[in-house]
């Protein structure tokens, strides 16, 4: 734990001293911005072959504001979605939900390759449940939350790759829900209780510390006029897991983002997202008697696709300090 509290007092002062005193020059910055609305809705009355009314909505907002000059350069980016469906007499569910910001600082070490700090956070809007339970909370803003604070090396050949390597990576799992703290939720330390009459000894914790390497791949590039293509690859090794003799617990966060234009304003986009977590478990479900009972738990491959047709908006430009 004294290695990674010593990376992010590093890591911190890194990113602010530098930043600050490249922004006293004349920057120059590269923003952009790209934003979509989904929607989609299906109404059926006396229709034969079946099937239930539907309603979806979701929205999504990706912004960049890179700098460089000279030896020096700074990305940052935010990602949002949120998205909601209804589907007959159900409530109202969520069915996409994200909260991302990246910030990578970098000083030029030889070529294309740079000395750089990097900083993601990851968590999400609202609530999570595990329908069809919607009484009990499973997630929720800030629980979980994962931040990860790296030092290493970045190879960047030109405006649209990347790839980081760090052997020197703190990575921070927060729960700040003391009910999920206590169940060992997203990995962190569940709460320890008295075998002799189950009483509480100590509550769960809310914050785990992981220290080891990680890797960090992105490619953003318009392929054509009409086509664009943004994918990233964060991979993550755990140093101090008590399995330190398999190194093949490796955390996979994978995402990719097509956006195909139809017009100015009319984009089919297509989003998917991989994960694996081996700290992070996950419900097996059996149908029992006609239904839906929890037989078990572990480490699962996550994967969600979203597909979308709607309205963006996209915005791009170059922004000097003179301006």
């Amino acid at each position: 734990m004294k290695k990674i509290i010593t990376l992010v007092i590093l890591v911190t002062s890194v990113i602010g001293s530098k930043a600050q005193d490249s922004l006293k020059a004349d920057t120059l910055w590269r923003l952009s911005s790209f934003t979509a609305v989904n929607f989609n809705q299906v109404g059926l009355t006396n229709w034969a072959a079946g099937g239930d009314n539907s309603f979806s909505l979701s929205g999504v907002f990706s912004g960049t504001a890179n700098y460089k000059k000279g030896h020096t350069s700074w990305d940052n980016s935010l990602d949002l979605g949120y998205g909601i469906l209804k589907s007959g007499t159900s409530p109202f569910r969520k069915n996409d939900d994200k909260i991302e910001l990246n910030s990578k600082f970098g000083t030029l070490a030889k070529g294309k390759f740079y000395y750089s700090a990097l900083l993601n956070a990851r968590t999400q809007f609202a609530n999570g449940f595990n329908f069809p339970n919607d009484s009990v909370i499973v997630s929720h803003f800030a629980a979980p939350a994962w931040v990860t604070l790296a030092l290493g090396m970045d190879y960047k050949p030109n405006d649209y790759f990347s790839l980081f390597v760090s052997p020197a990576t703190g990575k921070f799992t927060f729960v700040n829900d003391t009910r999920l703290a206590d169940l060992g939720s997203f990995g962190v330390k569940a709460a320890e209780y008295s075998l002799i009459d189950s009483s509480l000894i100590s509550h769960g914790r809310k914050i785990r510390g992981e220290f080891g390497a990680s890797l960090r791949a992105r490619f953003s590039k318009d392929l054509t006029k009409y086509l664009n293509l943004t994918t990233s690859l964060l991979l993550f090794n755990n140093y101090t897991d008590p399995k330190a003799y398999n190194r093949g617990n490796i955390d996979v966060n994978w995402e990719t983002l097509i956006t195909i234009k139809a017009g100015k304003l009319i984009t089919t986009s297509i989003f998917t997202n991989l994960i694996y977590d081996h700290d992070i478990n996950i419900p097996t479900y059996q149908k029992i008697n006609g239904e839906k009972v929890q037989v078990g738990q572990g480490p699962k491959t996550q994967f969600k696709e979203v597909i979308g047709v709607g309205i963006s908006y996209k915005i791009s430009g170059v922004k000097t300090a003179k301006n």
